[in-house]
C-alpha cells in the first residue's frame, strides 16, 4: 500500500511542479497585456482569452496538488478538534462517498464535453479569439483525474492511520 501512496504522491508532486509554470506564463501574459493596453491603448482578444485559459488550467490542473497539501477550502469547526484516527475516518468516508463519485461524474461528463468540442472543432465565438477550445475542456477531465488520484492516496493514508494501533 505504501508503494502506491508513494507513487501517487510522486506523480502529484511532479504535476504540481509542472503546473506551477502556468502561473509564471500567466503573470507574463497579464503583464504584457497591461503594458499593451495602457501604453498603446488597445488589446487583443486572443490575449485576454489566453489569460482566461491559463487561469482555468492552473485552477483545474493544480487541484490534486492542492489536495495533497490540504490547502483546499475546508470548514474545520469540528474536524480540527478530532483525534487523528477520527479525522482519518472522516477523510476515508468522505473520499469514498463524496470525492470518488463526484470525480467519476465530472470525469465522464467532461470527457464527452471535450470530445464533442474536438469533433466540431470548437473555437472561440469572439472574432480574433483562440481556436481549440477543446483543450481547455479536456483540462476539466485531466484536473479531476489528478484530484481523484491524490484523493485515493489520501484515502490509503487514512486506512493506514485507522489500522495503526498507535493512534
Amino acid at each position: 500500500m505504501q508503494k502506491i501512496i508513494n507513487l501517487l504522491d510522486w506523480i502529484g508532486e511532479k504535476i504540481g511542479l509542472l503546473v506551477s509554470w502556468i502561473a509564471v506564463v500567466l503573470a507574463i501574459v497579464i503583464s504584457l497585456d497591461v503594458i499593451i493596453r495602457y501604453v498603446f491603448q488597445f488589446t487583443y482578444v486572443w490575449m485576454i482569452e489566453i489569460e482566461i485559459y491559463l487561469f482555468g488550467m492552473l485552477f483545474l490542473l493544480a487541484s490534486g496538488y492542492t489536495f495533497k497539501y490540504e490547502k483546499h477550502v475546508r470548514v474545520d469547526v469540528f474536524y480540527a478538534k478530532l483525534s487523528k484516527k477520527r479525522k482519518a475516518w472522516i477523510d476515508l468516508l468522505g473520499g469514498v462517498f463524496l470525492l470518488i463519485p463526484w470525480c467519476y461524474v465530472v470525469i465522464v461528463s467532461s470527457w464527452y464535453y471535450g470530445v464533442f468540442s474536438f469533433i466540431i472543432g470548437e473555437s472561440s465565438p469572439q472574432p480574433g479569439g483562440l481556436p481549440a477550445l477543446y483543450i481547455l475542456k479536456f483540462c476539466i477531465t485531466l484536473g479531476f483525474v489528478f484530484l481523484l488520484s491524490q484523493g485515493i492516496s489520501h484515502m490509503l493514508k487514512s486506512i493506514q492511520i485507522i489500522f495503526n494501533k498507535e493512534y
